[in-house]
């Protein structure tokens, strides 16, 4: 076994996770696996830099998960950041701050790149089972982009497009500071237009209706599934390869979206740094499940975290 840790840091959460990793049984053991919202890609779509505040909070989680590699004497570490810190300005700030806390440079990868992490550690358990025909496609949404990949025991095709909860949120339905609450109509069909035509995108390369499972990965998808469940609180081992139907999508889409901020602050199973973006989430991942024409969607845990934890390993 190989001790292990892997950072992910992307739009809305930063995430880690040290494991101990046995490349040769393909046995991932979790050590610690923790999230904190720190919300990196506040206003980038607007204003194409990391905000002071979001840094701030950022380096703070980062020195938090300094501490916890350190107690549990992890021998590699790799730091992944995603779509807020590949399209600001003023990345080098960001870099310097995690080399100085981690002592690791965080890689800004690419949307193929993380389409890869996403799809090998969302589909290492689920291949071989009887019970889910192939091919997968893996659906990542994150705050600022999505990401696509296509595939069976590898990648076949991959996408990233930049629709993500957070980005739609702070694009359609934020006036004058605030998110409204709750969205009009006129809104909300703003951001499927936006989603629709990511979709379309992503269709140029990637085969989206040849699947025959959809996989769907991080906080909105999770989220959409604790509500399916009305747990009492969030509940990571009853989320994980739980199943939506398309019509249960629907009806939670649509009753987050007619919901007030305190309606949505209300639901236990919901993190408090989801309030405001969980509507937009939900609706890329209605759209999806209609386009492709899914009657389900597979709900994983296990996600790009664990995909950069195996390539470390």
């Amino acid at each position: 076994m190989t001790r292990v840790a892997a950072v992910d840091c992307g739009t809305n959460s930063i995430r880690l996770l040290v494991a101990d990793a046995n490349p040769e049984t393909g046995e991932l053991v979790d050590l610690d696996r923790r999230m904190t919202i720190v919300r990196l890609g506040q206003g980038v779509d607007r204003t194409g830099r990391l905000a002071p505040e979001a840094l701030a909070r950022t380096f703070a989680a980062c020195r938090e998960y300094a501490q916890v590699i350190k107690e549990y004497g992890a021998e590699r570490l790799r730091f992944v950041a995603t779509s807020a810190s590949r399209d600001a300005e003023n990345r080098d700030e960001f870099v310097r701050g995690v080399v100085d806390i981690l002592g690791v440079e965080p890689e800004v990868i690419s949307g193929d790149q993380e389409a890869e992490f996403s799809f090998t550690g969302a589909t290492k358990e689920l291949t071989g089972r009887t019970d889910l025909a192939t091919p997968f496609l893996v659906v990542d949404i994150g705050g600022g982009s999505t990401e696509f990949v296509v595939g069976d025991d590898r990648v076949r095709a991959a996408r990233s497009v930049d629709v993500g909860c957070v980005r739609m949120t702070e694009r359609h339905l934020v006036r004058d500071g605030a998110v409204t609450d709750p969205p009009t109509e006129e809104q909300i069909t703003a951001i499927r237009a936006d989603i629709e035509a990511a979709l379309d995108l992503a269709e140029q390369s990637v085969p989206l209706r040849e699947a025959r499972t959809l996989v769907g990965l991080a906080g909105s998808v999770t989220t959409v599934s604790a509500v399916a469940q009305e747990l009492p609180a969030y509940d990571s081992a009853r989320i994980h390869h739980s199943r939506v139907s398309l019509e249960r999508v629907r009806e939670i889409t649509s009753a987050l979206l007619r919901a007030t901020h305190a309606e949505r602050a209300a639901i236990p199973s919901l993190h408090p740094g989801r309030v405001d973006v969980i509507g937009a989430g939900a609706l890329v991942l209605l759209a999806v499940m209609e386009r492709v024409g899914a009657t389900e969607v597979v709900v994983s845990e296990h996600d790009i975290l664990d995909g950069i934890a195996w390539s470390v390993a």
